[in-house]
């Protein structure tokens, strides 16, 4: 499995939760695709992995497949609740 990362996951969004205080590694990211605690799908059809990142927040990952080809399109921090409910 490749993953690979849109500017706008890349660029916009991980500087912007650092700026937050959520320190999300692209390690992080990987396992949460690998190893979702969650899994769903957006209100745009897109694939999402989730995993917690404390008690009271995870992290979601919205991603496209193709073959053996991930790519992140972007991600951010949810409280819980909001997204794994509707699961």
């Amino acid at each position: 499995m490749k993953i690979i990362y849109t500017k706008h996951a890349l660029k916009d969004k991980l500087p912007a939760l650092k700026r937050l205080g959520w320190n999300i590694s692209k390690n992080k990211i990987e396992e949460t695709i690998a190893n979702p605690e969650w899994r769903g799908v957006s209100k745009h059809g897109q694939e999402t992995a989730m995993s917690l990142v404390d008690e009271k927040h995870i992290l979601r990952v919205v991603m496209r497949s193709e073959g053996d080809i991930i790519t992140v399109i972007t991600l951010h921090i949810a409280r819980r609740g909001k997204y794994e409910s509707t699961l």
